[in-house]
């Protein structure tokens, strides 16, 4: 059990390592935010279903479990609508570092769905996470939009995993996922087909934006998420949580070296920005000495 639990952790941060670069897509691929994410929902659904068919597993379940696939779904469609919007009218560096307030969010929503009590250094590190965002806030005002929707989507992306934490350790990865990407892409179509947004414009792709969508829905979302459920067999949610929050540091790294000229911010930014994510890692560090004590007795 604690191989398996050293391998789900090494796993999960190469998973962790790929979504950093998920931003750097969302920023190459020239789509808004909302047909962006129906193209990597989509394609990635598809290569699903394809996974499903060849390794003929079995997808029924539950009434009331499907529905709660489609709920997460849904959160997933907006999570990634939020986070790519946030790209959009802001930049790659704001949303990643706002992204980090994932773990603060993790922290009051686990107590509720799993029903343990609320730890007091958990609210402490809450206030100091919004004391560093509050610095970006005050430097980066012209971001304010951008720094509000990163903030929803990292909230939005708690809720979910704090969700499938409880899903992961009973059902298969892969019918999971399956029903939650297929979930989040009829979601988005009843919109676009009611805003009348499927258009032949909107199926009017380049080579390179349907080169980077494939990438997008293959390596990042298809393999990534399917994977990213099966780690939390081993894992809590706010372990994953946590890891996920080294997403921020692998994409501003990778963003730096592919946009030097674009992504440079304000000295006052990257003090906000390390608050954050030293916080989150304090709070780690602090859970573990603490999972540590309780074995010790």
């Amino acid at each position: 059990m604690q191989n398996d639990n050293l391998k789900s952790y090494f796993h999960l941060h190469i998973i962790v390592f790929i979504w950093g670069f998920t931003a750097v897509l969302g920023k190459l691929v020239s789509l808004e935010a909302l047909d962006l994410v129906w193209y990597r929902m989509f394609f990635a659904a598809v290569i699903m279903v394809a996974v499903i068919l060849i390794t003929r597993e079995r997808i029924k379940v539950p009434l009331h479990i499907l529905a709660g696939f489609i709920i997460s779904g849904i959160i997933i469609a907006l999570h990634w609508l939020t986070f790519y919007q946030a790209i959009k009218v802001s930049n790659v560096s704001i949303t990643l570092a706002c992204l980090s307030t994932g773990a603060f969010f993790a922290s009051i929503l686990e107590p509720i769905f799993y029903k343990r009590k609320v730890i007091w250094y958990e609210v402490l590190f809450g206030l100091i996470v919004i004391f560093g965002l509050g610095i970006i806030f005050k430097v980066e005002t012209q971001y304010t939009a951008g720094i509000y929707l990163a903030v929803t989507s990292a909230f939005l992306s708690a809720l979910f995993s704090v969700i499938n934490g409880k899903y992961a350790k009973e059902y298969n990865p892969n019918v999971i996922s399956i029903y939650e990407l297929s979930s989040g892409v009829i979601f988005i179509s009843i919109y676009l087909f009611f805003a009348g947004n499927f258009t032949p414009a909107f199926f009017a792709l380049s080579l390179n934006d349907l080169l980077w969508l494939l990438i997008l829905s293959s390596v990042c979302t298809a393999y990534a998420f399917s994977a990213s459920i099966k780690v939390m067999k081993f894992l809590s949610p706010f372990t994953v949580m946590l890891t996920i929050n080294l997403e921020p540091i692998y994409g501003i790294f990778l963003v730096l070296l592919i946009f030097p000229e674009n992504e440079k911010m304000s000295p006052m930014f990257y003090l906000g920005a390390l608050i954050i994510l030293a916080t989150v890692i304090a709070n780690g560090i602090m859970k573990s000495r603490k999972k540590r004590v309780t074995m010790l007795r």
